[in-house]
């Protein structure tokens, strides 16, 4: 019962459901499971398929994309573009300290948004603001700014 209110309030922390309902997000929630992982415990690694994303909710991740690194608190995510586009992951991540996370497979993701459209709808706008946020980062790593 814990686990579910830790996360469903990652759930209603996330932009990528910023504008689903409650209802919606505790169904979301039903499609996970609870993970935990070791500090220095790769998660997922870069090129390897995206067969799930992932909600951190205790504990922090260490993302590694082609020698460039930041970390990840709870609330946050990692994984979406991947599980969305079917294309392998771009990145490494691992466990920096003791890590809890929310685990939504592809295919479970994948057939609740087939039936619920407006959820796909405000995680496609959340997505498109995520892509924003990651080409700030890139310009600023390159020195654009």
């Amino acid at each position: 019962m814990e686990d579910e209110k830790v996360g469903l309030t990652a759930l209603e922390a996330m932009p990528l459901f910023a504008d689903v309902t409650r209802h919606d997000l505790e169904n979301i929630l039903k499609l996970g499971d609870l993970r935990s992982f070791e500090p220095g415990e790769t998660i997922v690694e870069r090129g390897s398929p995206s067969d799930a994303l992932y909600v951190i909710l205790r504990g922090t991740a260490q993302v590694d994309v082609g020698g460039r690194y930041h970390d990840m608190k709870p609330g946050e995510f990692f994984g979406e573009m991947g599980v969305i586009t079917g294309r392998k992951r771009m990145a490494t991540v691992k466990a920096a300290d003791r890590l809890d996370a929310l685990r939504i497979g592809a295919a479970e993701l994948e057939n609740f948004l087939l039936h619920q459209p407006r959820v796909a709808l405000a995680m496609m706008k959340s997505l498109v603001e995520r892509l924003r946020e990651v080409q700030e980062r890139i310009d600023a790593w390159a020195g654009v700014w």
